[in-house]
């Protein structure tokens, strides 16, 4: 039996969603936003989605290097594109 690893998928947009706007002086909120929505000591894959600022975008692959297995990028355009992968 294989064991399967939860994707957790962050929508961008919903982090800054209480601003209407991304706010560079709020960075340090959304970050912590990001990183309170993965499960406490457990391995996972985390899919980023939504509207946002590449800046936005770019610190939370920062932020989230090291704490996750897999990240990835998806939108309808594109669809899902391998920011990072740690599974080896």
């Amino acid at each position: 039996m294989q064991n399967t690893v939860p994707t957790i998928t962050i929508n961008v947009a919903e982090l800054f969603a209480v601003d209407e706007t991304a706010l560079l002086a709020h960075l340090p909120e959304y970050e912590r936003k990001a990183v309170a929505q993965l499960p406490p000591d457990t391995v996972v894959d985390v899919c980023l989605t939504g509207g946002g600022p590449i800046w936005l975008y770019l610190r939370l692959a920062h932020v989230l290097h090291g704490l996750v297995r897999v990240l990835s990028y998806s939108a309808p355009a594109v669809g899902k594109v391998i920011i990072f992968n740690h599974t080896s």
